[in-house]
């Protein structure tokens, strides 16, 4: 009986670690995204064929994850690619995720 105790109990103080590593993952995958379509924007692709243009890359994100790509992609068009250009969206983006 003190075995299934102490495991429940480990299991319970791990808890939190879960909880943060699945926010880290979902900042990964928004990174990633950011990055898509910042990649995609300097690679000449149209807004109107974002969505298609990042799906023919097969992205290892879930799937729920392409929501946000217009989005993202309707601010990142917005930008002039010469400033898009000096910018890392994917790590800005997965930092300021990080610190929320």
């Amino acid at each position: 009986m003190i075995r299934p105790i102490a495991a429940l109990c480990l299991m319970l103080a791990a808890a939190p670690g879960f909880a943060e590593s699945e926010k880290e993952a979902d900042c990964r995958y928004q990174s990633e995204v950011a990055a898509a379509v910042q990649k995609a924007r300097l690679d000449g692709v149209r807004e109107q064929e974002l969505i298609t243009a990042i799906a023919a890359t097969n992205p290892q994100w879930p799937e729920r994850y392409n929501n946000a790509i217009p989005i993202l992609g309707g601010e990142v068009y917005k930008l002039k690619k010469r400033d898009l250009r000096k910018v890392d969206l994917g790590a800005q983006w997965r930092q300021m995720c990080l610190s929320q």
